[in-house]
């Protein structure tokens, strides 16, 4: 069984930012294949298919990785089996990319996860939200997704829920060739 985390920001306040694609991912995954969120373990909103647990830590994205850990060892999942979706600031928006193993690239809720787990060997799904050269970049992905933005983002998203539906039924390994043109 695959564990596919999203990264975001708990709460009312960051539903709509940069920040929380990869809560957006997995709601649009979840809602895709039917697949029923709400639960809660381990410090996660959970929700389970025959082949995937879907899971958004319920804390703030440098916080992720305390829950992520404490859910893949309450449901035995081991870090090859854990797919990370996140927001990428380097990444041209709306742009897709599945990576394997590699630095956190300065995300926060990557480098949490990587030290819960000490060992940075798990899939990570990129979205790219572009960068503003005006706006800091904390300020910037905290900062709501513009109506063009969206319309930028769509299909991207789109796109994760396709990329993660191939992780699990056919592996990460086809996944990477199709998804990361």
């Amino acid at each position: 069984m695959f564990l596919l985390c999203g990264l975001g920001n708990t709460g009312a306040r960051y539903r709509n930012t940069r920040h929380n694609i990869g809560y957006v991912v997995i709601d649009r995954y979840a809602e895709a294949f039917k697949v029923p969120m709400g639960r809660r373990i381990a410090g996660c909103v959970v929700g389970e298919s025959e082949l995937a647990l879907l899971a958004k830590p319920d804390t703030f994205m440098n916080l992720s990785g305390g829950p992520v850990a404490s859910l893949m060892k309450r449901r035995r999942i081991q870090p090859e089996r854990l797919v990370v979706i996140h927001d990428d600031l380097d990444m041209e928006i709306g742009r897709l990319r599945l990576k394997w193993d590699g630095g956190d690239g300065g995300h926060k809720g990557v480098r949490s996860v990587t030290e819960a787990l000490g060992t940075p060997l798990f899939l990570r799904v990129k979205i790219g939200i572009g960068r503003d050269p005006v706006i800091p970049p904390d300020e910037y992905v905290l900062s709501p997704i513009t109506r063009a933005e969206k319309a930028e983002l769509a299909a991207a998203l789109d796109r994760a829920v396709d990329a993660l539906h191939t992780v699990v039924a056919d592996g990460m390994d086809r996944a990477m060739n199709l998804f990361n043109r």
